[in-house]
């Protein structure tokens, strides 16, 4: 059965590895990056819609049946400001999914954060709580949010709280057991796989997935 994939946020630590993957998973056809710029990547099933995030309902997408990975993401120093960040964590994801909806796309697969809660007093989980409450109000047809740990990889812009907080985690790594098992750092390859394996799944309804569940669904740990 032939299968569309639709990436946005696709030059993020893990949309470049979710596209890597889905390049070389025979199940997907049709890859469909949703770009701000060229990746540089080639490969005959890949397309590229440049655009600007502001102009995305204006843009012609086939979302028809196709399983939509939105990947976007920020922080507030990179943004600039509070608002800038609501923008691409919030208002760009709730824009593409209701796309999806509105398309007939077959499931919306994002990624938030571990703490998500609309209720929270940081900023930051706030917002991914909110922008998980709307998207769940959307009535999809499938709705899978992955709220990973500290995410470890190789980023195109150094962080230098990741960078730190990564490598304090892994030395203490034996102590994320039984319930401290959903903090544990994880590798933004193990979220790509979980997200790819979830999405040919084709699970209907809304399903919340935190980061050591992700891991075991990645294979990467055992339940």
């Amino acid at each position: 059965m032939k299968r569309k994939a639709v990436v946005a946020g696709a030059t993020g630590l893990v949309g470049r590895e979710l596209v890597r993957l889905l390049l070389k998973e025979p199940a997907y056809t049709e890859v469909i990056l949703i770009v701000r710029r060229s990746t540089g990547l080639t490969h005959s099933k890949l397309q590229e819609k440049i655009l600007h995030f502001d102009e995305l309902e204006k843009t012609e997408l086939d979302l028809a049946g196709a399983d939509v990975f939105c990947a976007l993401g920020t922080t507030i120093k990179k943004a600039g400001t509070q608002e800038a960040f609501r923008q691409v964590d919030y208002v760009y994801p709730l824009t593409l999914g209701r796309m999806t909806k509105e398309q007939g796309a077959k499931q919306f697969l994002i990624i938030s954060s571990m703490g998500a809660n609309a209720l929270s007093r940081m900023f930051y989980s706030r917002v991914k709580g909110e922008v998980e409450e709307a998207l769940g109000e959307l009535g999809l047809p499938a709705l899978h949010i992955f709220r990973p740990s500290l995410l470890l990889g190789d980023r195109e812009e150094f962080r230098l709280g990741e960078r730190f907080g990564g490598a304090l985690s892994s030395k203490l790594l034996p102590l994320f057991s039984g319930p401290l098992r959903k903090y544990r750092p994880i590798e933004a390859t193990a979220v790509a796989r979980a997200m790819c394996l979830t999405a040919q799944g084709d699970c209907s309804g809304v399903h919340v997935y935190e980061s050591d569940e992700i891991a075991q669904k990645s294979g990467r740990e055992k339940a």
